[in-house]
């Protein structure tokens, strides 16, 4: 069952209002909504101190112009959130990562959050803006893939990350192919991917990649973080024309399968085209 909550400003502070199915307060899905909250009410009360003790030390931010923030530039200047973290909040848990998504159009924003000794940390934040794509705008058509299909510019660190960009680069060479059938076994029935013209569940992703093979962009750069049957992949990736763009990925092993549950990219606004 869907579990869903609804956190909205409520004068200078927040009101978190939860909804969540058979919460009663306890479930992990409850506590983690209420962690996820308890950030960005930090944050909207510019409470660095709160803020820092909720983020892992790897914690990246990736606002809606593609801008990245370490997490010792977003301690030294903490960014605002806007009202789409609160509003139609999901959370699906995946051993130590949680992933809480929410939007508000054409908002849509993602939280990783990772378990650690001490509790629930947040990895990364990642925010798209959906617009309509520009007038003309098409994918290049190639009968070719070499980045990310078959090569990439990163070398697998154990057998997990191995079997994950394995199952990627099969998810690639089916795009590539316009083959829907083949992609679909290579992500989970609640898969979803946003980006600056697109939001698709997996249906929906099925029908676009069926109507054309197109380019998929080649890899730039890669960090994976392992945490058991899940990995998370923040990834910078350069089309064949048009701005960079910084991709978040979930990955989770299912059934002995690396499958990829959702994928958030953002074009970097501020690149300069050579």
């Amino acid at each position: 069952m869907k579990r869903r909550a609804v956190i909205a400003f409520a004068g200078i502070g927040w009101l978190f209002v939860s909804n969540l199915a058979n919460a009663a307060g306890g479930s992990l899905e409850h506590r983690i909504s209420e962690t996820d909250a308890a950030l960005f009410q930090a944050l909207s009360q510019s409470d660095g101190a709160k803020a820092a003790k909720l983020l892992d030390d790897r914690f990246t931010w990736t606002g809606s112009d593609g801008a990245i923030l370490t997490v010792k530039q977003f301690r030294a200047s903490l960014p605002k959130p806007g009202p789409y973290v609160g509003t139609d909040v999901t959370v699906r848990i995946y051993g130590r990562v949680a992933v809480v998504t929410s939007h508000l159009d054409p908002v849509y924003a993602l939280r990783v959050w990772v378990q650690d000794r001490q509790g629930w940390r947040a990895l990364a934040y990642h925010e798209v803006t959906v617009v309509p794509p520009p007038a003309g705008a098409a994918a290049p058509v190639t009968a070719d893939c070499e980045n990310p299909c078959r090569t990439l510019p990163y070398a697998a660190h154990n057998h997990a990350e191995r079997d994950a960009i394995a199952s990627w680069q099969a998810l690639e060479r089916a795009v590539a192919a316009g083959d829907g059938k083949g992609w679909a076994p290579h992500v989970a029935d609640e898969f979803v991917v946003v980006s600056n013209f697109r939001v698709q569940d997996k249906a929906a992703r099925i029908e676009a990649v069926n109507r054309g093979g197109t380019a998929p962009a080649p890899l730039v750069s890669a960090n994976f973080f392992d945490f058991g049957d899940t990995l998370v992949m923040t990834a910078l990736h350069q089309p064949y024309t048009g701005k960079p763009i910084r991709v978040t990925r979930v990955w989770i092993k299912r059934a002995g399968a690396w499958l990829m549950a959702i994928s958030y990219q953002t074009i970097i606004q501020a690149a300069t085209l050579g």
